[in-house]
């Protein structure tokens, strides 16, 4: 069954009868994706005690996840147009679930590392599928039923992630301790799997379109070259290579760019939004805050363990209420405050993070190594209210002066700026994070671990400041006509 064929709105068919299930069985795939782009920041000191490794390693294993998930998003629902959603659907839940199993038999880093590459490779094989699926399933006058589903399930996902991964460690069941984390992929991933296969009908572009391969490959080497020399620098001493390495990723986005400016047969990014200043201003947006954000809470529940020495379960607590906050912003953004301020409510979360993390740093400055989870509750609160006030209008602020027929593009474009983000304040953040503390000529204190984590959260507010800037270049309102 084609797109066009399940959507009611084109056929004047009854709606799909198995649409609530369709829904659900896209939800977990969504679960499953949140949990394990975030679960690395409470499980990688365990993890790094487990199979060894440098702290390059922990770097490596949260940023090869998003990176992969980021440079083949585009790729990866340009193949649900051409083979069919349900095929590329059942296809990265099945590789998606036997890589997470393979992350949890992981015996040393480098196997580790490559197995999450797989694993958000595949994740970005099936997690477009989705969207996809339920525009075609859903009448008009049940989309947003169907689509609001989506903010609660993921809210909960956030402030559940960090518990679950840190409960899960400290039960160590059957001895598995952090692998577990992994293995709880494959119920969801059965399920997700048998599901669709029963209930999902098939779909993809009437049009058929090709396979931009250039493209994949030129943002694949671009963002390698980029995050690689970010992550691997510090430990080999910056040789001047790496440089030009990272260098070099500025020409290559660049001809990426050009090309697909000039591709006239299935670009991977419709060639109108990169003349557009609304939406390439808003990709900048989305990754100097996502670096921002995504960067420091991994700092954030490093420090927990390693500086304070938390337990896995007492380090996903004390990052709870930053998840929470981030549910309440949500809800308020989009409920109240967006439609009165409109882009003005991007500026205050921004405001509200900046107080948070102000309000972070004197709790450090005031308790030092003795702080405790229910001193650190008020500022990460209020850091998390912030992140939701801003995170949330985001995308329809972006996507303001946005054509139907680029829609498409330019939220999978949007999805992969945010991942690629995370990669990258993942790299910079964490080693500029490893190099204070193996700078300082001895054994890393408590009190080391403090004072380092304090100048991240001055670099993170930085990236912050940047990003209050960046907002101007974005529509006043999320629903302005497009530009053309």
């Amino acid at each position: 069954m084609t797109l066009t064929q399940t959507a009611p709105a084109d056929t004047g068919a009854a709606p799909y009868k198995h649409r609530w299930l369709v829904l659900a069985t896209v939800l977990a795939a969504e679960v499953m994706d949140l949990l394990d782009s975030t679960i690395i920041n409470v499980a990688a000191p365990s993890i790094q005690r487990s199979v060894g490794g440098t702290f390059t390693t922990i770097q490596w294993i949260a940023a090869g996840y998003t990176l992969a998930f980021a440079v083949m998003l585009i790729t990866g629902g340009r193949l649900g147009d051409i083979f069919g959603r349900k095929r590329m659907f059942l296809l990265g839940a099945a590789g998606f679930t036997l890589a997470s199993v393979a992350c949890a038999v992981c015996q040393t880093p480098g196997q580790l590392i490559v197995a999450r590459v797989l694993q958000g490779a595949l994740g970005a094989i099936m997690i477009p599928q989705g969207l996809g699926v339920i525009k075609a399933v859903f009448p008009p006058k049940e989309m947003g039923a169907a689509f609001g589903a989506f903010g609660p399930v993921m809210g909960l996902s956030a402030v559940c992630g960090p518990i679950l991964a840190g409960s899960l460690i400290s039960a160590d069941w059957f001895g598995t301790g952090w692998r577990m984390i992994f293995l709880i992929n494959v119920p969801l991933g059965l399920v997700a799997f048998l599901a669709a296969w029963k209930f999902m009908p098939e779909g993809g572009s009437p049009d058929k379109p090709r396979l931009d391969l250039l493209g994949a490959l030129l943002v694949t080497a671009g963002s390698l070259a980029l995050i690689y020399p970010l992550v691997q620098g510090q430990e080999q001493g910056w040789p001047v290579w790496m440089y030009v390495l990272m260098a070099s990723s500025v020409p290559i986005f660049a001809l990426f760019t050009w090309y697909q400016s000039r591709r006239k047969d299935s670009p991977l990014v419709e060639p109108t939004l990169l003349r557009q200043r609304a939406f390439t201003g808003g990709l900048a947006v989305f990754l100097v805050f996502f670096a921002a954000m995504v960067g420091f809470m991994l700092i954030f529940g490093l420090f927990a363990q390693f500086g304070l020495g938390y337990s896995p379960l007492k380090a996903g607590l004390n990052m709870a209420p930053w998840s929470f906050g981030i549910a309440i912003g949500a809800v308020l953004a989009g409920a109240v405050l967006a439609p009165r301020m409109g882009r003005r409510v991007v500026h205050l979360g921004l405001v509200v993070m900046g107080v948070g993390q102000v309000g972070i740093w004197f709790t450090l400055q005031h308790y030092g190594t003795a702080v405790t989870v229910w001193n650190f509750l008020p500022a990460t609160l209020l850091s998390g209210i912030g992140m939701g006030l801003a995170m949330v209008p985001l995308f329809d602020f972006i996507l303001a002066g946005v054509s139907e027929r680029e829609v498409g593009s330019a939220s999978g474009v949007l999805n992969a700026f945010q991942q690629l983000g995370g990669a990258i304040g993942v790299a910079l953040l964490g080693t500029l994070f490893f190099k204070d503390l193996t700078g300082k000529g001895h054994e890393p204190t408590g009190t080391d671990f403090v004072h380092v984590t304090q100048n991240m959260l001055w670099i993170s507010m930085a990236l912050y400041a940047l990003t209050f800037a960046l907002v101007f270049l974005l529509p006043k309102r999320a629903r302005e006509e497009p530009a053309h």
